[in-house]
């Protein structure tokens, strides 16, 4: 009976020692993400250097706890803080760098085919994985990798998409029980739409100087 209780007493710390553990390295990452967040939103390009470090640590907290689709997205995020930061170090270079904005067939056309890659993909995730809200999963992964590429290519809408994007995430990050990411999601909302107004304000100020 002394030794069923000190299992349990010893499992109980093991517990409470990862968890404070996955607590902690969360609480960096967000620090990270919103650092990547507004320096995004000043447009400078050392918001990859935190995208960067910010999803290393997602990678791996979206894995232990089973969000398998969050964890390959934030692999994919490492790879675009690499892509975007040469993409901008270009643009700085040639001068040409600016904010774009792209009509509504072509944004109708990135929601219905990125939509249909979502829904293929929850079904593979459902029926052959452990995977936790597959179907929402997916559709959070697979619009956060188009949308990302928008970041990168400093695509004004982008901002819409992730207004859309982190409320979905909101709930599903409440749901597995990380709430210092779910807290970061809910600035990162009203963070979107603010980002949307500069860069608008940004592309506005750019074509007046073109113009004149």
């Amino acid at each position: 009976m002394t030794d069923f209780w000190s299992e349990l007493l010893n499992t109980f710390t093991r517990a409470l020692s990862e968890a404070n553990a996955l607590t902690a390295w969360e609480g960096i990452a967000v620090i990270l993400a919103a650092a990547y967040l507004l320096l995004a939103m000043k447009g400078s390009i050392w918001c990859w250097f935190a995208a960067f470090a910010s999803t290393a640590i997602y990678t791996a907290l979206f894995w232990k706890v089973s969000l398998l689709m969050e964890s390959v997205l934030n692999i994919y995020y490492m790879a675009m803080a690499v892509y975007g930061f040469q993409q901008w170090s270009k643009g700085q270079r040639e001068h040409n760098g600016g904010v774009i904005s792209w009509g509504v067939s072509r944004h109708v056309q990135l929601i219905v085919g990125t939509g249909i890659v979502s829904l293929l993909v929850g079904y593979v995730m459902a029926n052959h994985t452990h995977a936790s809200y597959p179907y929402l999963d997916a559709a959070t992964t697979c619009y956060a990798v188009m949308t990302t590429y928008l970041v990168a290519k400093k695509v004004l809408e982008n901002w819409l998409y992730w207004v859309v994007i982190d409320l979905a995430s909101i709930y599903l990050y409440v749901q597995k029980g990380l709430m210092l990411t779910s807290l970061l999601f809910i600035l990162y909302v009203g963070m979107a739409i603010w980002g949307y107004f500069l860069w608008r304000s940004s592309m506005r100020n750019e074509t007046l100087s073109t113009v004149s």
